[in-house]
């Protein structure tokens, strides 16, 4: 087990009927402190043999040898882990889940050379799907959404952030969280709104740097107001980009959003270094997002912050993109890394967290280990959750993964393949495939 001290049990009750985890062939539990994890840290993922997790209700109570833990269990309903290897669900820290159409026509005009902030001139980007949820109702975005957010827990994933940024009017935004909230009651896993109006500036308040402040004041003084008020949002959200908001707007924007009780996220140096990061760090931001042009400056700023970087490789891979976020430069900076799907219709439409893992290795020169706690106890902290979520020990939430793998290392291993054959998120099963419960 870790010497890292482990978070004290938290004084919620915990009703419901015991399961009792067996015959896994590891059980990673990445236990230790209750925050972000850095450096060497990150390699720390205490991998267990022939041990078991007993959970009752909604949280874990206790994590420890098999035949120990199944004696003093013996009437618990047991969970046959048939030598797979059993983790803590993984948390997806960033996506856009809620949205119409796919925009795949965008993936040949990229391969035909022209770029992403050409599309978004031309009104295509982020600005398409705007037009496309702009027209849909409420009932039909839910229903799609609800699909594809079962289809990304069904990797494994048992807390997903899903943020709003396709409406970009006070009612279309406010539309869009409706949505997330509906969704949050109607699925067993964790959902977490995040309020993104500032995803891109309307192409009707672009033909004048006064229509420009327009629309900023409707996000400050409208949008946000409202969106704390209905509490729809946990967070809020900035693209600090050039080209869409400046560092000056985005610090406004945040800051209205910080005084309304929201907490801070910012799409961060994606590709540019704009100052984002630094930006991110001043503010107090839970987390910058995308960084693959942070500067050195963003990366000294972030770590004495605390800020987490959650980086994003698929999309940069998908965009075509010849360079990554500088991952190891981070990581031996001590900065908290996590890593995320960036699920969107434009670029980065996958809903598989593992393939990020992936790419997390061969692209961002990680370790499976590294990999692991940055899709747990890190991405769970980029979301203010790492007192409860991201962990398999006493206290913790009973959000559980099984694999159908026999050694970690295999997850980020096997290139697209959907190997979870059980997910539970507050004890409940959310996906179970092919296996024995008795």
């Amino acid at each position: 087990m870790s010497s890292r001290k482990r978070p004290k049990r938290p004084s919620r009750r915990s009703g419901g009927a015991d399961l009792l985890f067996l015959n896994a062939e590891q059980v990673i539990t990445c236990s230790g402190a209750p925050s972000a994890r850095r450096g060497s840290e990150m390699k720390d993922l205490d991998v267990l043999r022939d041990a078991a997790v007993v959970t009752r209700g909604e949280l874990i109570i206790e994590v420890g040898p098999r035949r120990e833990l199944q004696r003093r269990h013996a009437q618990a309903t047991h969970v046959d882990c048939a030598g797979g290897v059993l983790m803590p669900a993984l948390v997806d820290s960033h996506t856009h889940a809620v949205f119409g159409a796919p925009r795949f026509a965008e993936h040949e005009l990229r391969a035909a050379g022209v770029d992403y902030m050409e599309i978004a001139r031309q009104g295509g980007g982020i600005h398409s799907s705007v037009r496309d949820v702009r027209a849909r109702g409420e009932k039909e975005l839910l229903e799609l959404a609800k699909a594809r957010l079962r289809r990304l827990a069904s990797f494994g994933v048992g807390t997903i952030e899903v943020k709003s940024g396709y409406g970009l009017t006070l009612d279309d935004e406010l539309k869009l969280l409706r949505v997330i909230k509906r969704l949050s009651a109607e699925l067993p896993i964790r959902l977490v709104p995040t309020f993104l109006g500032a995803h891109e500036i309307p192409l009707e308040y672009r033909d004048s740097s006064a229509r420009r402040r327009e629309y900023v004041d409707l996000v400050i003084y409208d949008m946000i107001p409202e969106v704390a008020r209905a509490g729809l949002a946990v967070f809020a959200d900035v693209f600090c980009e050039t080209g869409v908001y400046t560092v000056s707007e985005s610090r406004e924007i945040l800051l209205a959003a910080r005084s309304a009780g929201l907490k801070l996220k910012l799409h961060a140096d994606e590709l540019t270094s704009s100052g984002g990061a630094e930006l991110a760090a001043e503010i107090g931001a839970t987390s910058a997002d995308h960084l693959a042009a942070i500067s050195d400056s963003g990366i000294t700023a972030l770590r004495a912050a605390g800020t987490v970087a959650t980086l994003l490789p698929a999309t940069m891979l998908f965009l075509g993109k010849p360079s990554q976020a500088p991952a190891r430069r981070m990581l031996d900076a001590a900065l908290p890394l996590a890593l995320a799907t960036d699920f969107n219709p434009g670029t980065s439409p996958t809903v598989s967290l593992p393939l990020v893992l992936t790419f997390g290795v061969s692209q961002l020169r990680l370790s499976a280990a590294e990999c692991m706690i940055a899709a747990t106890v890190n991405g769970a902290a980029a979301l203010g959750l790492a007192d409860r979520v991201g962990q398999l020990a006493p206290g913790y939430s009973a959000d559980l993964a099984l694999f159908d793998i026999k050694d970690y290392r295999e997850l980020p291993y096997w290139l697209g393949a959907r190997t979870c054959r059980g997910l539970w998120t507050r004890g409940k099963a959310c996906h179970i495939h092919n296996l024995d419960v008795t």
